[in-house]
Formats: C-alpha cells, sequence, structure tokens
C-alpha cells in the first residue's frame, strides 16, 4: 500500500483565501478590518521567525497586524500591563502571546490574562473550560487544523477509533476533545502508556505530537490508517537524509507504506496553524462586531 500523501500546504492556501475573502466582506460591513497582535518577549530566533509569518500572514490576508515586543528581561508586571492594554484596544481583534516565554516568567498565568473574546490561541481557562464542555468558543489552531485535514480529505470520524499521542494543554488534550465533539471513540497516550506500539496499532486514526523524531514506526501502524503528523524535530541534514533537516514524529518512509492517508513534514500540519490563526482573529472580529453568537 502507498499512502495518499496530504497536502497541507494546499488545504492552508485554500482556508486563507476564503478568510482573506470574509475579511472583506467583513470589512464592507463593519467599516474596520480584524487585527491581530502578536506579544514576544525576549529574542528567541525560532520564536522572531514564527512571530515574522504569523505578522506577514495576517497582513495577506487583509488584516491589520500588531507586532509588540518586550525585552526578555522584561517583568511579570510589564508582560501584564501590555496584555491589558491590547485587551482595551478596539482595534484589536486577536491577541496572541508567543510561547515560550522567558524562564522567569508564567506563560500560562500570562496567558490567562488575555480577554477570552480576543484569545486567538484558545487556551485560556475560559475557552479551555467551554471546549470540555462542548459550548461555543475559541480553539486552539492546530488541533482545529488537523480537524480540517481530516473533513478535506473525507475522513469519517463517526465512531472510529482515535488515538492521539501526546496529551499536552496546547495540542494533545484539545485535539482528543474535538474529536470526541465528532463522535470518534479516543485514546490519549504519553509516556507512561503501557505498550504504545500496541495502543497505536488499534487506531484508525493515528495522531502523533510528542516532539521524539520518528517515534511512530510501521508497527505502531494499523494497515489503512490515517496518520497524522504533528511533530516538527530538527536534526542534521545527515540524520535526516534532506536538506532542511526537518523530520516528524512519524518514520514517514515506513509508515507510508502502511498507511491510507499521511501528512508529510514539512507540508502537512504546520501551514494549518497559521491558516486557523487567520481564521479565529477574523471569528473574534465577528464576535466582537456582534456579527456572529458567542
Amino acid at each position: 500500500m502507498s499512502a495518499q500523501v496530504i497536502d497541507g500546504k494546499a488545504i492552508a492556501a485554500s482556508v486563507r483565501a476564503q478568510v482573506a475573502e470574509e475579511v472583506g466582506t467583513f470589512s464592507e460591513q463593519t467599516g474596520r478590518v480584524p487585527g491581530l497582535a502578536t506579544v514576544l518577549v525576549g529574542e528567541d530566533p525560532g520564536s522572531a521567525v514564527y512571530v515574522a509569518g504569523k505578522q506577514r500572514a495576517c497582513a495577506e490576508v487583509g488584516m491589520a497586524p500588531f507586532d509588540r515586543r518586550l525585552p526578555a528581561d522584561a517583568s511579570h508586571a510589564q508582560v501584564a500591563e501590555l496584555l491589558s492594554e491590547l485587551n482595551g484596544d478596539h482595534a484589536v481583534s486577536g491577541v496572541l502571546l508567543q510561547l515560550p516565554v522567558p524562564e522567569h516568567l508564567d506563560g500560562p498565568t500570562l496567558t490567562g490574562m488575555i480577554d477570552p473574546d480576543k484569545d486567538v490561541d484558545g487556551l485560556t481557562p475560559i475557552n479551555t473550560g467551554l471546549l470540555s464542555l462542548g459550548r461555543s468558543g475559541l480553539r486552539p489552531c492546530t488541533p482545529l487544523g488537523v480537524m480540517e485535514l481530516l473533513s478535506r480529505t473525507g475522513i469519517d470520524l463517526e465512531g472510529a477509533e482515535a488515538v492521539v499521542v501526546g496529551r499536552s494543554n496546547l495540542f494533545g488534550k484539545p485535539m482528543a476533545q474535538l474529536l470526541l465533539a465528532q463522535n470518534a471513540t479516543v485514546t490519549v497516550c504519553h509516556s507512561r502508556t503501557h505498550d504504545l506500539a500496541a495502543v497505536c496499532a488499534r487506531a484508525e486514526i493515528l495522531i502523533a505530537a510528542v516532539g521524539r523524531p520518528r517515534l511512530i514506526g510501521g508497527d505502531f501502524v494499523k494497515p489503512g490508517a490515517v496518520v497524522i503528523d504533528v511533530g516538527m524535530n530538527r536534526l542534521t541534514p545527515e540524520q535526516a537524509g534532506n536538506t532542511s533537516g526537518l523530520v516528524g514524529d512519524v518514520d514517514f518512509p515506513a509508515v507510508a507504506e502502511i498507511a491510507s492517508a499521511i501528512t508529510p513534514v514539512p507540508g502537512g500540519v504546520g501551514p494549518m496553524t497559521i491558516a486557523f490563526l487567520l481564521a479565529n482573529t477574523l471569528r473574534a472580529a465577528r464576535r466582537q462586531a456582534g456579527l456572529e453568537l458567542r
């Protein structure tokens, strides 16, 4: 069997085009455009690249980007003050605190200070609780992106056995909740799961997000399963066997011979995250303008 390779780049481009069209409609209705504020504390090179990408994507779909930066030694009070200022700024529809923050700061506490109506990362306690209860709210971008990949690929989640490898607050837990909401039967695995390979091999839909290069081998995969690789690990080009050095949590060549569909790394889940950050910002703007029910 040779798996269908799910083209995250193409699907993300479609989502972004739809967002751009709807931003134009929103502007006609309200006389303004949605605005996305990113807050970067410190000068971590990787975080700076991510923030630049988000700012650029925001401008490309017609939204207003607000790039806010603080030095690495900024105090808790300084970050909290900036978040409060953005919460109160009517030009800002969404606020994102780029994680991780420097070690002396408490990222979850600061994230929790973002207005839930502007929480485009879907990580505040309010939005986390609304997701758990199955009520309307802003959802984390990467799990939303995975759900869109499954939908666009024609995967039927009703009654399907899904396994999520990873239990992080950023991805694993919300991913499980979104799958449950679509009536999948969900198992969440982690570092203490007994016989991980055997549990994964039961899955019709296997989603890996643990940050361990090529952890998921062929013996982890049920023939015909759909495999979604959320991992993004940097190795040397020699170790990776490619020029970028990027590999996922899945051993792509081995698993592609067994699965029915699989996402590549890069070019799979990654582009979907920014696409749904834009979609969340538009949704937040619509809710704040009274064009969509909260």
